[in-house]
């Protein structure tokens, strides 16, 4: 895929070295954005074979709510997520507690000195919120909402956190008919999490305009900190000499959002290169 391919020949080109918390360094760039016209077809990556299996099961584990990756682990063997689980496969509140169950508390009453004394809020008490119906309810509702926001940054919860978001706020966006998402990441694995993240967003966004009757947009992307491990760069390289085969495309069926199972996603005219191995870095 032509964007993917240019985002890892811009980092190499143009990125500095510099270390980080894992003790292997990266070569990173600062503030890379491409984008991808979902009718284009599904993008997923053609010249390494991806596993779309795990990419799904990691979309439906984010849509589950919970703050484990039992489901994951246990029911589906995918082991995507084990770097970062405990022994009993706990978490925290990352993505999957973030998107449908986002911890809060409406103040009953707050003192704002010197603002003119107290203010009384009569909004009943609520301790989480679902942000991904909410977006959905407010497509139907007001589609030409800018408000279309579902984060995944809690700066209160971060030390309960396995790992702190990556992939931290996605902007829904409609324009004559089709639904657009514009995913912020503040950090990025070229040659591992990019591939995924831009598989699992641009599915997200396929499912939830199919939920609000609207056409697949565009998913644009912009990552803060993007980076290649210098364990990674042969391996991109002998990826960037493959030649892409056309997209493949993805049929989801015609389902209540939280009936969804991997079942109902159905992955067509998948042509692709071997796999290419990448070590993840913790």
């Amino acid at each position: 895929m032509d964007a993917y391919h240019q985002l890892i020949e811009r980092v190499l080109k143009f990125g500095i070295k510099k270390p980080n918390r894992t003790g292997t360094d990266a070569i990173s760039s600062f503030s890379e954005t491409y984008r991808v016209d979902l009718a284009d077809g599904f993008p997923l990556i053609t010249t390494k074979k991806m596993m779309f299996r795990s990419i799904m099961l990691e979309l439906l584990w984010y849509l589950r709510g919970e703050s484990h990756i039992r489901w994951l682990r246990d029911e589906n063997d995918c082991h995507i997520w084990d770097a970062w689980a405990d022994e009993e496969g706990n978490v925290g509140p990352i993505y999957p507690v973030l998107w449908r169950r986002f911890p809060f508390t409406c103040y009953e009453q707050v003192d704002f000195e010197g603002v003119g004394g107290a203010f009384t809020n009569d909004m009943p008490s609520r301790k989480e919120f679902d942000q991904i119906q909410y977006v959905i309810d407010q497509i139907k509702e007001n589609p030409m909402s800018r408000r279309l926001v579902v984060s995944a940054w809690h700066p209160g919860l971060l030390d309960q956190m396995a790992l702190p978001p990556c992939h931290l706020m996605a902007i829904f966006n409609v324009t004559d008919g089709r639904l657009n998402c514009h995913l912020t990441q503040r950090s990025g694995d070229i040659a591992l999490g990019i591939p995924f993240n831009l598989a699992c967003y641009a599915a997200l966004t396929m499912i939830i305009a199919q939920q609000t009757g609207l056409k697949p947009g565009i998913f644009a992307h912009t990552i803060v900190d993007a980076h290649i491990y210098e364990n990674h760069i042969d391996g991109l390289k002998e990826q960037l000499q493959r030649e892409a085969y056309p997209l493949p495309s993805l049929t989801i069926a015609d389902k209540p959002l939280d009936e969804l199972t991997l079942e109902d996603f159905t992955l067509n005219n998948y042509q692709h290169h071997p796999s290419i191995r990448f070590e993840v870095a913790v």
